[in-house]
């Protein structure tokens, strides 16, 4: 089918604590879209989202989602029953990748380095330290650093965000060791791993909402100037990582690698993103326009393989 005759569905919106995001991705892409030749039809998703794509009947859904219902599975199993092809991973890829705990299992039996770290209940967490300071506390499915924490060495009791009535984050929380050091990631097209960016966060302790999506809020030195043997060697977990998942099209893995003087040298997965951002500032399309693919090309390669079954 050309190009002028595939109508193509952009997913964005939806209504996670990621919908601006969504938006940007959504309409960046939907605008990429279109200059590569395609049809196409933004579709702010709502609960009603089954009845609109079988009315609209579209030839391919761009998923534009992020966060719960658009990443962790569930649009998925919606455009699986409606037999809609669609991009990125599939139902079980997105359900397990979405969940902090379930993905560390696989990486873990993979051969892919985690840190040290449990889920607990939030009140058990908001009560006491539960593990040594420094360490992270996650909430265990959702995205963009929304209700992440960092605990430093030198604090005597957990945070106390924890404790407040406004938290919606969820009451399961992974505790995770801190791991100092360069914040790294590598995004896998395909089968292919891409290059390595290092993030630098600029005026945060870390890669949080802000240093992802404000304009200047982090700079990435791409490639990351590290050894070729570490430099390589996250291309090797990045691409293990997305397999142990059992992802599609395209993902990106993020990193910690602690190459202080006195640091431990280790590499850490922190988790795989099977909906990464496609804004302005987002990681993939620099890592794909890196590898010699225009942002035109990378979201027309996403379409092209697309498919139901995934």
């Amino acid at each position: 089918m050309a190009r002028s005759d595939k109508h193509v569905a952009v997913l964005m919106g939806g209504w996670s604590s990621e919908r601006e995001v969504s938006l940007n991705s959504g309409n960046a892409c939907a605008g990429a879209l279109e200059r590569a030749g395609y049809r196409i039809t933004k579709v702010d998703v709502d609960r009603d989202i089954g009845r609109t794509l079988a009315d609209l009947k579209p030839d391919v859904a761009f998923n534009a989602l992020h966060g719960p219902f658009g990443e962790d599975g569930c649009i998925q199993g919606v455009l699986e029953i409606l037999g809609i092809p669609y991009t990125h991973s599939g139902v079980m890829a997105s359900a397990v990748g979405m969940h902090k705990e379930k993905s560390r299992a696989l990486f873990k039996a993979a051969g892919v380095p985690i840190a040290e770290g449990k889920v607990y209940l939030r009140e058990d967490i908001a009560r006491a330290h539960v593990m040594k300071p420094p360490y992270v506390i996650k909430p265990v499915a959702e995205g963009s650093s929304y209700g992440v924490l960092i605990v430093n060495e030198d604090q005597e009791h957990p945070p106390q965000e924890l404790h407040g009535a406004e938290w919606r984050f969820g009451e399961k929380l992974l505790v995770e060791r801190f791991i100092p050091g360069r914040e790294l990631t590598c995004a896998v097209m395909g089968d292919v791993a891409l290059g390595v960016i290092d993030i630098v966060p600029m005026g945060t302790k870390f890669y949080d909402y802000e240093a992802k999506y404000l304009p200047g809020g982090s700079r990435h030195i791409l490639p990351a100037e590290i050894s070729p043997n570490i430099y390589q060697n996250i291309q090797k977990l990045s691409l293990k990582a997305h397999q142990a998942l059992g992802c599609r099209g395209v993902s990106r893995a993020d990193f910690r690698y602690d190459d202080r003087p006195n640091g431990t040298g280790e590499v850490i997965c922190l988790e795989v993103n099977t909906q990464p951002g496609m804004t302005a500032t987002s990681l993939v399309p620099e890592l794909a326009a890196h590898a010699g693919h225009s942002f035109e090309e990378l979201v027309a390669w996403i379409v092209e393989d697309a498919s139901c079954g995934r």
